[in-house]
């Protein structure tokens, strides 16, 4: 079996004892976000699977998107991610 080389893991454990691989992680042509592809991207980055900066350069994010889902879910879990719960979620 062939192993394509990558920089950083493989694989991470999450705290609740799971494992996220890359394989896990939408691809980088992703158009339709929806909250579970977001939240799969933030945990990625959060648990040292990728970096932020390949993150954002693989999925073509800007800076302040990428940071807008991270304080969602830590602010709100996340259901903050979904579209519908901008207006309860995400309120100035």
């Amino acid at each position: 079996m062939f192993l394509k080389k990558v920089d950083g893991p493989r694989a991470v454990t999450l705290p609740d004892g799971s494992v996220m691989t890359r394989a896990d992680l939408p691809p980088g042509d992703t158009v339709r976000w929806v909250a579970s592809r977001k939240a799969r991207v933030v945990r990625g980055v959060l648990y040292g699977l990728i970096s932020r900066r390949e993150a954002i350069e693989r999925y073509r994010l800007s800076d302040e998107e990428f940071q807008g889902w991270v304080s969602a879910i830590a602010e709100h879990g996340e259901d903050a991610l979904k579209a519908t719960a901008a207006k309860r979620y995400r309120q100035v």
